[in-house]
């Protein structure tokens, strides 16, 4: 877990970084019908904007917000680093899918020109998106990313 508002701050970029390629590789794979060169393609493509956006997102709003949600309804100070972890993540994921899944079908309907759909295309996209990014989240990407953050920064070395 970051130490302070400096490592937070990097952790995310690496959090957020991976969770959005993945993500986008798996909702063009998706449109497209397969996971192929051509979706990985296309998602990379569209990789920076859907990035900076949920960056964005999760630095002005989510961690705030779900944070502050996990530890009123879910944590202490005295919980375990493992109970903090997964009830954390379990908080950004959520609002994240919501937002990110609207993102998405903004997209999609830009790229139709079919605005009538929008609705029906986020709720589409929520069901679809959360079972992919809550497991995602907490088997591959969360450890992933702890491994790799504290293996550039041990504990101690980014400063305040």
């Amino acid at each position: 877990m970051p130490q302070n508002k400096r490592e937070s701050s990097i952790y995310s970029v690496l959090m957020c970084f991976t969770m959005v390629l993945w993500m986008s590789i798996y909702n063009i794979s998706w449109q497209m019908g397969a996971l192929s060169v051509e979706s990985v393609k296309a998602a990379w493509m569209g990789f920076p904007l859907s990035f900076i956006f949920a960056l964005c997102v999760d630095w002005f709003l989510v961690s705030k917000l779900a944070k502050r949600v996990a530890f009123q309804f879910f944590l202490t100070p005295e919980s375990s680093v493992m109970k903090k972890q997964i009830v954390i993540s379990c908080c950004i994921v959520i609002p994240m899918v919501l937002i990110m899944s609207l993102y998405g079908a903004l997209h999609g309907t830009i790229q139709s020109g079919v605005w009538g759909r929008l609705g029906l295309m986020w709720l589409g996209n929520i069901p679809k998106n959360f079972i992919m990014a809550l497991p995602f989240q907490l088997l591959i990407a969360g450890p992933l990313v702890r491994k790799i953050f504290r293996t550039a920064f041990p504990m101690g070395t980014v400063l305040e």
